[in-house]
This record gives structure tokens, sequence and C-alpha cells, in this order.
């Protein structure tokens, strides 16, 4: 007669109780095992960091590229495969348009980050060093997280600003010096790309928090097919194009690797840990790609990028520490 009762019982548990609830029994209370989403801050953390280094293999790859292909075909032909990669992954998912609302967002990114930065930094690297190309963009984290707190309203804190100064510093500093303290046209044309990267980062860290990151990108890319197109049609008609390891390999990594794989990953970053701190990881960027630019390249480095690299591995320290 109990073991009636008890069943009974359970019975009208199970029916009262929603479907999808979980009923919590003695044997079932708080379970340790650690899951994915218990620490979305580290995952966020890592997802940045894989951005970072996808986009530090950006300028070597370049450089590749350049081997073989005029600056503006290879601009405009890595946008379009990066596009039909997007495009495919977008029809494959079958995910919908974005809403109105997030067209001018897409548009900022657009303009920024598929456009503007590989142009402009493609055509300084016409006449500049990757190392050199490298550590001025070292100051996109800082320019990053001033768009941020311009148009997101993020407010870091004091300790992280400073930190934040003294690795822009650093960068300024080794930059000069590399430079013979005048400013070039590459150097002109980098802090151009620095301006509009930095719009199209945070834009996309934005829209990155109510839409998959890769979505973001994805998006942005196609809505630049209608001028890409005919712009590589254009380019290579007048631009020689000359085949090789190298710059078939350069062009193939700045597609899917630069411009669409790595700018997933990021943005994912930026949406869980935060536009400003995900900036910051930027600072080892440069000193990335200088490893990159003497393996690769075969390029010299001088005696100041080692102190340089200390110097930002701390300021990186710091702001991954300090809170907004």
């Amino acid at each position: 007669m109990r073991a009636h009762d008890s069943a009974t019982a359970s019975t009208r548990i199970a029916v009262s109780t929603p479907v999808g609830t979980p009923v919590t029994t003695p044997r079932e209370s708080t379970p340790r095992r650690s899951t994915p989403g218990k620490n979305p801050g580290a995952v966020g953390v890592v997802q940045a960091a894989l951005g970072v280094t996808a986009f530090s293999l950006t300028f070597p790859a370049t450089a590749w590229g350049l081997e073989g292909f005029g600056p503006w075909s290879l601009v405009a032909v890595r946008t379009v495969l990066a596009a039909a990669l997007a495009a495919g992954c977008l029809l494959v998912m079958r995910v919908p348009l974005p809403g109105r609302r997030h067209w001018a967002g897409l548009a900022v990114v657009a303009a920024g980050v598929v456009l503007g930065f590989p142009l402009l930094s493609t055509l300084a690297l016409r006449t500049s060093t990757t190392a050199h190309a490298a550590v001025v963009v070292g100051l996109l984290p800082l320019t990053t997280a001033l768009f941020s707190a311009l148009r997101v309203g993020t407010r870091p804190s004091r300790t992280f600003w400073a930190a934040a100064l003294a690795g822009a510093a650093a960068v300024v500093a080794f930059t000069v010096g590399q430079s013979g303290g005048a400013l070039t046209a590459a150097d002109l044309y980098l802090f151009g790309a620095l301006v509009v990267c930095a719009a199209g980062y945070t834009e996309g860290g934005r829209l990155a928090r109510v839409m998959p990151g890769w979505q973001v990108i994805g998006w942005a890319l196609v809505m630049c097919l209608p001028l890409t197109v005919p712009g590589a049609l254009l380019a290579l008609s007048y631009e020689p194009v000359q085949l090789t390891a190298h710059s078939v390999t350069g062009l193939l990594w700045v597609a899917a690797g630069s411009q669409f794989l790595g700018l997933v990953v990021w943005y994912r970053g930026m949406a869980a840990i935060g536009i400003p701190k995900a900036s910051q990881l930027q600072l080892a960027q440069p000193l990335l790609t200088l490893v990159w630019s003497v393996l690769l390249l075969g390029e010299q480095l001088t005696p100041a990028a080692p102190v340089t690299a200390a110097a930002v591995l701390v300021c990186i320290a710091v702001t991954q520490r300090a809170r907004g």
C-alpha cells in the first residue's frame, strides 16, 4: 500500500510539473561538473586571442599576395572570395536577412573592416615592411577603446586607461624610432586604417551582442558584393597577375583566415568579454606579426623589438585585470 501511495505521489508531481522544468531530488542536488557555459569570460578571451592570431598573419600574407597581385586586385579578390564563403554559410544555415535596424551598423562594419582597413593597409605595405606596419597598427586597441567609449558608452577604469596609454606609448616610440623620427606616406595610410578599423570593430562588437559574430561579418561581406565583384574584374583587367605559391597562399589566407574566420571568433570574443578588454589583446598582434615577418619573410628585427614586446605584454596583463 505504501508503495502504491509513493508511486501515485510521484505521478502527481510529474503531471503537475511543467514540461522542461527540472525536479530536484536529494540525489541530484548541485552537480559540481563544470560546463562550457560556466565561464563565458574565459571562452571569450580564447576566441578573441584566436582572432588576434589570425590577424597577426594578415600583413605577412598580404606581402606574399603582393608578389603576384596588384594592391587593388588583391583587396577586391580577397573580399569576393570571403563573401562567397560567407554567403555559402548563410545559405546553408538558412539565416534570415538582418532587421532594418541593423543595416546601418553592418554598413559601418563593411566600410571599416571589409573595405577600408584591407585597402589602406595593402597600399601601405607597398612601401613599408610588415614589421613597421605591425607596430603602427599596435595603436588599434587604444583607438578601438576610444570608439567604444563614444559609441557604446563603456567607461573603463583609470587603471585600464593608464595601461592602455602606456602600451600605445611604447608602440608609438617604437614606430617613430623605426621611421627615423618622420612619418611616411605608408604611416598615413596605416593611421587611416586604424580609424576605420576601430569604428568597424566597435560596431561589429555591438552587433555581436544581438546576433552571432559570424553573421555580423558574413552580412557585411555580402553587402559589399555589388562593389567588390565589378571592382575585382576592373582591377584584374588593369593590374598584371602572376600566380605563385606565395601569392596564392597569401590571397587564400587573407580571404578565408583574416577576412572571415578570424573576424568570426574575434566578434564572438568581443561580445563575451567586452570591446575594451578584447581590443587590448590586440597589443600582442604586432609582436606576433614581428615573429611571422622573421619566419616567413626573412625580415630583420631591431634591438628595440624585445623591449617593446616586454612592455606590451605587461600592459596586456594589467588591462585584462582592470575592471570597468
